[in-house]
């Protein structure tokens, strides 16, 4: 069901957080700000435990902020909403529930009818057409992280926040999930903001790569991604591209070396 189109900007700004870890002060972001235009799919790089996932979480209403603002069409975020959906590394479904059953978790207020109709058309949307009886444990890895999917879209959220989803994945799976996410993407037009530690899938299917800083994490730098869809990752254009996200990370002299970021 594609949504009709308003004002819902997502918008941090200086946003900062602490933990409190055996009655030490950690800071995790400082001063992060972020303008997020409705209808972009927004990439995240960083280094493991800069705070990537923090972020994402405070996007979602799971984690609240030291300091700062976080708005979605002007309207504060300190609780999680359908409006907003996540899906995580691990697809999290409930194992004694069947597809069909994982999709309508959560739907209330709802008749019989448009449930159904809702839980079909997300069911073909993610292309498990065949296996809405199925449970869990009965489907590969790339099959759950569909359900998974579908699950976070059938609230017709505004944005969806990908934490890593497809980290557990082997590549090829990997790649094909990619263009699966793309492809909802386009048809959707919702709002995404992927987390990886993937520069190439980063690079693939985001608008703009936002890069972290080393923690406390701040937004170090923006690289827009002026390719065209769809993105044909041997390409010279891709390659300069990569090679600067790299450089932010590594410096110039190690890009011809470096082929993964961990």
């Amino acid at each position: 069901m594609t949504k009709t189109r308003t004002d819902n900007n997502l918008i941090i700004d200086n946003v900062s957080k602490e933990f409190i870890i055996n009655d030490n002060r950690v800071k995790v972001l400082e001063n992060v700000n972020l303008d997020i235009k409705e209808g972009e799919f927004i990439s995240i790089v960083g280094h493991s435990g800069c705070g990537k996932s923090t972020l994402l979480k405070m996007i979602a209403g799971l984690v609240d902020f030291t300091q700062g603002n976080v708005t979605m069409g002007q309207k504060q975020i300190r609780r999680p909403g359908t409006e907003r959906g996540m899906i995580f590394q691990d697809h999290r479904l409930l194992p004694w529930l069947t597809v069909k059953e994982n999709i309508a978790f959560g739907l209330y207020d709802f008749t019989k009818e448009q449930k159904e109709k809702m839980i079909s058309e997300h069911i073909e949307l993610v292309g498990l057409n065949t296996f809405e009886n199925a449970y869990p444990h009965q489907l590969s890895g790339g099959m759950a992280q569909r359900a998974a999917i579908a699950r976070a879209l059938v609230h017709n959220p505004q944005v969806l926040l990908l934490d890593e989803p497809f980290g557990a994945l082997d590549a090829l799976t990997r790649i094909q999930m990619q263009n699966e996410i793309l492809r909802i993407w386009e048809k959707e037009k919702t709002t995404m903001i992927l987390v990886t530690h993937d520069i190439d899938e980063a690079i693939f299917l985001g608008d703009r790569v936002v890069i972290m800083s080393n923690r406390p994490a701040t937004v170090k730098k923006i690289i827009n991604v002026d390719l065209g869809r769809p993105r044909n990752r041997n390409s010279y254009d891709f390659s300069l591209l990569r090679g600067k996200v790299y450089s932010e990370f590594f410096g110039e002299e190690e890009n011809n070396y470096l082929e993964y970021f961990i």
